[in-house]
C-alpha cells in the first residue's frame, strides 16, 4: 500500500532553484552582518516550556508546538530566535565578551492561521547586541537592516521606527499605564482593521476620551520631526527617549539615508519584552504583505534567566516573508544555485576523465555538473538549459587526446571547438559574468 506524499498545513518542500534562491540571500546576509563584527551561534529546537512560556504574550504561548517527551518533560519548540537567545546568554555569558553581537539564521515554529508570506514552519534572520544601552547600539543594528537590504539590490524599503518608552510616558500620563499591553494589541491592528474599529476596541478597554487621545498619537505627521514633536508633546514634553529619537535622526542624515527612515508612532510590537524602539520594515510598493524585518530593545529580556543585566536591541528578517514578496514583484532569481558548466557525457568510457576535467574547472571557482549517461547531445542540451546552466563542455576521445575541451556558449548557441584548457577557463570566465550581470 502505498502513503500518500502529503504535507502538514503551514510547510513546505523547497525544489532546487528556490532552496538555491533562498540559501544566497543568507549568504548574503551572513556576510553583511559579519562585516558589521557580528558572530554566528546555534541554539537548540526544543527547549524546556517553561524556558519559552510568557516571554512572547499571550497569542504566541498558544501558537507554541508543545508536548511531552519520552521522558516526560514539557518541551516545545522554539517560536522566535531571541527568547532562546536571552536563555543562551544566561548559560553561556561567563564565556563571551560583553557587549556580544551575534546573528542566527534558522528555522522556528509557530501553529498559527496561515496566508500570504506567513507559514508554520519559517526562517528568520536574527542578529542582536547584548550588554548595552548605548544608543550606538541601536544604531547599528538600523543601519544594518538598511545595508542588508541594500546588499540584496532592495531599495524600495520603508524602516518605520517608534519608541515604546514614549509611548509608555503617554499612558502615564493618561492614567492608563496599566492597560498597556492590551492598549498595544489593539494598536498592532491598526493596519487590518483602520482605525475606525481599532477606535472601538480602545473604547470597550479604556474609554472614549482616552481612546480618542491615543488614535491622536498613532496617527503619524508627514516626516520624522513633526512626528517626534507631536509625541513627545502628547507625552509631556521634550524626554530622555526622544532625545534619542532625535540622534537616532541625525545619524541617518549624516550617511544620507534617512529617506529611509520613517518615525510611525503606530508601531509597536506586540511581544511583551520590547522596552524600547521598536521598528518594522515595508516594501513601498507591498505594504499589504506586512513586514519583511522587524524587531526592537529588549532591556529586560534576559533578567527571567539571571541577575546579570543583559540589556539588547536587535532584529529579524524573515526570510518566507521576503522571499514572497521578491516573488510577487518579480525579482526572485530563476537560476540561482544552477552550476556555471555543464560537462556532457560523449562517451560513458571517459567517465573518470570527464570528472577531472570538472575538477580543474572548480579549482578556479566553477561550478560544474558531471553528466553520468552517454546521451544525445541534443538532450543533454535540453538537460542543461532546464537546469539554467550557461555553459556545455563536449569533450570525446579526439579532444581527450589533444588535451581539448569544445565548449558551446548556450545563452548565445556561440561554439568555441577544441580549444585549450586556459582558453576555456578565461571564454568560461566572460560567459559566466556576462550571464550574471
Amino acid at each position: 500500500m502505498l502513503i500518500e506524499p502529503k504535507i502538514l498545513k503551514g510547510f513546505r518542500d523547497f525544489l532546487p532553484l528556490e532552496a538555491a534562491s533562498r540559501k544566497n540571500i543568507q549568504h548574503t546576509l551572513e556576510n553583511i552582518f559579519e562585516s558589521f563584527g557580528f558572530q554566528p551561534i546555534d541554539t537548540p529546537v526544543l527547549e524546556y516550556t517553561e524556558v519559552l512560556l510568557g516571554k512572547g504574550g499571550g497569542e504566541t504561548d498558544k501558537q507554541m508546538y508543545r508536548f511531552h517527551d519520552q521522558g516526560n518533560r514539557d518541551v516545545a519548540m522554539r517560536f522566535d530566535l531571541t527568547v532562546p537567545f536571552a536563555r543562551f546568554m544566561a548559560r553561556n555569558e561567563n564565556d563571551l565578551i560583553i557587549p556580544f553581537k551575534r546573528y542566527h539564521i534558522d528555522k522556528v515554529w509557530r501553529g498559527e492561521n496561515t496566508q500570504r508570506g506567513r507559514y508554520r514552519e519559517f526562517t528568520q534572520c536574527d542578529f542582536d547586541i547584548v550588554g548595552t544601552d548605548s544608543i550606538s547600539a541601536d544604531f547599528e543594528i538600523l543601519l544594518m537592516m538598511y545595508r542588508s537590504f541594500e546588499a540584496l539590490g532592495i531599495s524600495d524599503i520603508t524602516i518605520k521606527l517608534n519608541h515604546r518608552g514614549v509611548f509608555n510616558r503617554f499612558l502615564e500620563l493618561e492614567g492608563i499605564q496599566e492597560k498597556s499591553t492590551e492598549i498595544m494589541r489593539s494598536i498592532d491592528k491598526l493596519s487590518k482593521l483602520g482605525p475606525e474599529k481599532v477606535g472601538d476596541l480602545l473604547e470597550a478597554e479604556i474609554g472614549s476620551q482616552p481612546a480618542e487621545k491615543i488614535l491622536t498619537y498613532i496617527q503619524p505627521k508627514d516626516n520624522f520631526l513633526d512626528t517626534l514633536s507631536m509625541i513627545a508633546e502628547l507625552s509631556g514634553g521634550e524626554n530622555d527617549e526622544t532625545l534619542r529619537l532625535k540622534s537616532l535622526y541625525e545619524g541617518f542624515q549624516r550617511l544620507g539615508i534617512q529617506d529611509r527612515f520613517f518615525l510611525d508612532s503606530s508601531i509597536m510590537r506586540g511581544l511583551d519584552y520590547y522596552t524600547g524602539i521598536v521598528y518594522e520594515t515595508f516594501f513601498d510598493k507591498l505594504p499589504e504583505i506586512g513586514s519583511v524585518c522587524s524587531g526592537g530593545r529588549y532591556n529586560n529580556l534576559a533578567s527571567l534567566y539571571t541577575k546579570t543585566h543583559l540589556p539588547g536591541v536587535g532584529s529579524s528578517i524573515g526570510l518566507d516573508r521576503l522571499m514572497a514578496a521578491l516573488e510577487e514583484l518579480g525579482r526572485a532569481g530563476s537560476s540561482a544555485g544552477s552550476a556555471d558548466i555543464g560537462v556532457f557525457c560523449l562517451d560513458e568510457k571517459l567517465s573518470t576523465y570527464y570528472h577531472s576535467l570538472a575538477e580543474q574547472f572548480r579549482r578556479v571557482g566553477f561550478k560544474c555538473d558531471v553528466f553520468y549517461e552517454q546521451q544525445k547531445l541534443g538532450r543533454q542540451f535540453k538537460t542543461a538549459e532546464k537546469k539554467g546552466i550557461p555553459i556545455a563542455l563536449i569533450c570525446g576521445e579526439d579532444e581527450q587526446a589533444d588535451s581539448t575541451v569544445t565548449m558551446k556558449d548556450l545563452t548565445t548557441r556561440a561554439s568555441y571547438n577544441q580549444i585549450g584548457l586556459q582558453e576555456a577557463i578565461s571564454t568560461a570566465r566572460e560567459i559566466v559574468e556576462r550571464t550574471n550581470s
